[in-house]
């Protein structure tokens, strides 16, 4: 511990200046001998500080260290693999109709492959059951109206085999 000390010593006023003799040096002997006391109690105080350090230190709790910016690293013992980055779309129309679009990186690998609804089922329940519950919605929603088409067209057919069996006829 460090002290510093300021002393102020004062100028003689004019009645100082009169009564002692011009030729005297001011007296200094006072001050230093204040600066000299006020070293030595700095001394002791510093000590005492010193003294009592050791103990105020086992009082205290060590300091933690500061902590580092940014996130925080976690060894692991798992060794650090390449990971690919690749993006497969898979979109349908309500008519049935699936179309798949792969993409690797931002480079296209593969672009409106018609693929049928039946694989796209499949897939989907090897991925996993979320994903597949869905699925199958919109599938089974195309197959109904699908059956509906075909039951439509079917009508349609037997009329205009009745008609033609009635230009034959």
């Amino acid at each position: 511990m460090t002290v510093d000390v300021m002393t102020h010593e004062t100028e003689p006023t004019t009645a100082d200046a009169a009564t002692a003799p011009a030729s005297q040096p001011a007296d200094t002997s006072k001050t230093e001998t204040d600066t000299a006391e006020a070293t030595a109690s700095a001394s002791a105080d510093e000590k005492a500080d010193s003294a009592e350090a050791p103990e105020s230190a086992d009082e205290k709790p060590a300091e933690e260290p500061k902590p580092k910016r940014g996130r925080p690293k976690t060894p692991t013992t798992a060794k650090k693999t390449r990971t690919v980055e690749l993006i497969l779309t898979v979109t349908g129309t309500a008519d049935g109709e699936w179309q798949a679009e792969l993409k690797n990186g931002s480079k296209w690998v593969a672009k409106g492959l018609e693929i049928p609804a039946a694989a796209v089922s499949r897939a989907a329940k090897e991925l996993h059951q979320d994903l597949s519950g869905p699925i199958d919605e919109v599938i089974n929603a195309a197959r109904e109206a699908q059956a509906a088409k075909v039951a439509q067209l079917e009508a349609e057919l037997e009329r205009a085999k009745q008609a033609l069996a009635e230009l034959d006829g």
